[in-house]
């Protein structure tokens, strides 16, 4: 094995220990669907654009990398606008039905230059703001150390009235803004790439979500089974909640998993407060019989936790919750023995006819 090849899939402490399956990497990088979409520019002023920011006309997508430039930083882009130089554009998506636009790119100008106008930079914690000044500019400028309130009327003016282009990108057909996952994933230029739950975090953000993030994923029996206390970092351990969620109704998948759960997402964005609570049921409870029945970290068959047999063993549970084979371990170790000889947890995992065999299996042999 190639050196690459070692490093390849190795998690830092601060991740989930998920085994490395190539079939499955290839379809986590698996190219977009056919779509339909347009982009055209828009010139907004400094002033409109905060007031959208401020009316959430304009959404800022929710996940772990917030506003983090420092205000020298901000500064700079301030003395950008009041100078008159070029500052690169924002991108925008268009929601269909909410006629909202959602920040692919261009959080930390379009903060700053808001931080700016209100007077204060960041938010407020415990109890007290920063004052924005212009602090960092050479002490020659005619804006140094001033707050926006602190500039003369006309460069206030100039100031608020200064263009900033947007990229407004809007999905034609099929009319289900589907392809905003794609066009986040290749548009978003943060300090780190976002894998794919952290994308879906930013953009199918909802009801949903929520019971995901901040419910189910603290599960006391949901990390045992994943073996870690902590949440993982990159949200690989909520992926495989999802993952659970998606493949519920087996019937119904279509390659590749990763649209595949995408779609789940989008369409399951804010449930009835019923369905969410059926949700939290299944889950709870489909985990707690596992941990009961198979201990701690069953799915970790190799070095590390098999997402393949996660998934079909964690949903035939699902569905056979008022059934109590009492060899149910015996049987557990059997299929794993199965699935391991015929690949089915290895190879191809995300294509449609091992998919069907590997679940189909699961239930034969745990509950039949």
């Amino acid at each position: 094995m190639k050196d690459e090849d070692k490093d390849f899939g190795r998690k830092s402490e601060t991740e989930l220990d998920v085994e490395l399956i190539y079939s499955e990497e290839e379809d986590y990088n698996s190219s977009p669907s056919d779509y339909k979409i347009t982009t055209y520019p828009a010139d907004f002023t400094l002033e409109i654009l905060a007031k959208k920011l401020e009316d959430k006309e304009i959404i800022v997508p929710n996940f772990q990398r917030q506003f983090v430039w420092k205000q020298a930083q901000a500064t700079k882009l301030i003395e950008s606008f009041l100078v008159g130089l070029p500052v690169p554009p924002i991108f925008l998506y268009k929601e269909i039905k909410s006629n909202k636009f959602l920040l692919i790119d261009g959080q930390q100008r379009l903060k700053s230059t808001k931080y700016f106008l209100d007077g204060y930079f960041g938010e407020e914690v415990k109890g007290k703001k920063v004052i924005f000044r212009l602090s960092s500019l050479n002490t020659d400028s005619k804006w140094y150390n001033k707050t926006y309130e602190e500039l003369d009327e006309r460069d206030q003016q100039d100031f608020k009235n200064r263009v900033l282009r947007a990229v407004i990108i809007q999905q034609l057909d099929p009319e289900d803004d589907s392809s905003i996952y794609h066009i986040f994933e290749r548009l978003n230029t943060g300090g780190t790439f976002l894998n794919n739950q952290e994308i879906r975090n930013c953009i199918y953000y909802g009801a949903f979500n929520d019971l995901i993030r901040l419910n189910l994923n603290f599960d006391e029996n949901y990390r045992k089974i994943l073996g870690r206390a902590h949440p993982d970092q990159r949200m690989v351990d909520q992926e495989l909640i999802l993952r659970f969620f998606t493949m519920l109704d087996v019937s119904k998948y279509q390659k590749p998993l990763k649209d595949h759960m995408s779609r789940f997402m989008r369409l399951n964005r804010n449930p009835s407060d019923e369905n969410l609570s059926k949700m939290e049921s299944i889950f709870k409870r489909t985990c707690e019989k596992i941990a009961k029945n198979l201990g701690e970290k069953p799915f970790h068959l190799k070095r590390g936790l098999n997402a393949a047999t996660f998934d079909c063993v964690m949903v035939a549970f699902a569905n056979n919750l008022d059934k109590h084979p009492k060899d149910i371990i015996e049987r557990y170790n059997k299929l794993v023995t199965h699935l391991n000889d015929n690949n089915l947890n290895t190879s191809s995992t995300t294509d449609l006819e091992t998919v069907s065999k590997r679940f189909s299996k699961a239930v034969e042999m745990l509950f039949q």
